[in-house]
């Protein structure tokens, strides 16, 4: 199998080999002429030449399976297309026309490529059953016509809101948003999510709109997609694929690929001062709210054409450190500590100078005094954890006060 790898309209690459075990990207000169000889505008772990390093070759093969969604979603995909676990290549020939940044992918084989992007309008109903019944049509992809992928477990489903209207994407169509369901068994977290999304943008770490809307009784979070714009897609890619973890490796403590400190190094190599400085704002706020689930596949980078390479907007931003399942840990250790309760405004600050951010205090504390006024002016929704907003004004004025956050 030979795939097209598509970016801005420009033809980059293939993917191509003997099997799903070795296949890897091989660049086109075509793709240095549009974008510039070793260009990052891909990734930063895979420069535009003709020629990679073959020994990075299982790296690159991470890369696109980073692609993939993980869970339920990964297994009712597979199953609706009777493509074997581990085989990359054959699930984005499937579904790789609209995927997370602004890659299109297929099988340059297949003589129903190039597909017609085009629109199925959906009413409120139509959009609960998609949310309901992620077996029959997982992401909402069409059954022979979606060619949707999109990482993460959560349940979750992809739509173009166009005029006014609902649609499934089919044929490559870009999707503008994500819908998430409101769950049975945890019926406050799309609430608990849209009141953490809502302090990110009051802090001027996101601009893209979160909402919860209701279809046809059901209530969901609607999240505007930051990586589509105007109806056209902007790449992105996450930190596993940038730093080349795998999976669970987006947590530290499963085998210690990532760190915050991998991350700031990568923002010091190919971002700016500023990108730091929002990494900084993004770590306190996820702290002071209770986001465990910062990891590496939450934080991402924007990949403009222009080549230029920025932070991307905070996003998936959920206080969760209420949830009695949860294990009290931090995804990415903060000064070496996981434990929630027990992190600092002194590991902020020293976490942020071990990455060489400059007025690193300052920074902290401008970040949780604008947090602090957020959080007393904004409320979270009804349907909210019950005791969510008294958690984050104690966490809040626990670390204002130099004690630990979980501090009593």
């Amino acid at each position: 199998m030979k795939l097209a790898i598509e970016l801005y309209g420009t033809l980059i690459g293939h993917l191509e080999g003997p099997d799903a075990r070795s296949f890897d990207f091989v660049g086109l000169a075509e793709a240095a002429e549009t974008f510039g000889a070793n260009s990052r505008v891909l990734s930063i772990a895979m420069p535009l030449v003709r020629s990679l390093p073959r020994h990075h070759a299982g790296r690159r093969r991470n890369w696109f399976g980073e692609l993939l969604p993980e869970g339920d979603q990964l297994d009712y995909m597979l199953g609706e297309s009777g493509i074997r676990r581990g085989d990359v290549p054959s699930f984005l020939a499937r579904y790789g026309r609209d995927v997370a940044g602004a890659l299109q992918i297929w099988d340059v084989d297949d003589p129903s490529e190039p597909r017609d992007p085009g629109l199925l309008s959906l009413d409120p109903r139509g959009v609960r059953e998609l949310l309901e019944n992620p077996l029959r049509a997982p992401l909402a992809n069409a059954p022979g016509l979606g060619k949707s992928s999109l990482g993460g477990i959560q349940p979750k489903i992809v739509l173009a809101h166009v005029d006014a209207t609902w649609n499934q994407v089919v044929g490559g169509y870009p999707s503008t948003h994500i819908l998430k369901p409101q769950l049975e068994k945890k019926p406050t977290v799309i609430f608990d999510e849209e009141y953490g999304s809502r302090l990110a943008r009051g802090l001027g770490l996101a601009h893209f709109e979160t909402r919860i809307e209701v279809f046809d009784g059901l209530s969901a979070l609607v999240i505007e997609r930051f990586d589509r714009a105007d109806g056209s897609r902007v790449h992105q890619e996450d930190f596993n694929q940038a730093l080349g973890a795998s999976g669970s490796q987006k947590y530290q403590e499963f085998g210690g690929v990532v760190s915050l400190q991998r991350v700031a190094q990568a923002l010091r190599s190919f971002a700016g001062a500023e990108d730091l400085r929002a990494l900084g704002r993004m770590m306190t706020l996820g702290l002071a709210i209770g986001n465990l689930d910062m990891h590496t596949k939450n934080l991402g980078l924007l990949h403009p054409a222009s080549g230029e390479i920025a932070l991307a907007p905070a996003y998936d931003v959920v206080p969760m450190s209420h949830h009695v399942d949860a294990d009290g840990k931090l995804a990415l250790a903060i000064n070496g500590k996981y434990r929630h309760v027990d992190v600092t405004t002194d590991d902020l600050i020293v976490e942020l100078r071990g990455w060489g951010a400059r007025r690193a205090e300052a920074l902290v504390q401008e970040t949780l005094e604008e947090l602090h006024s957020l959080v007393r002016s904004e409320l979270p929704l009804e349907g909210s954890h019950r005791g969510l907003h008294d958690d984050i004004l104690r966490f809040v004025g626990n670390l204002c006060a130099g004690r630990a956050v979980g501090a009593s």
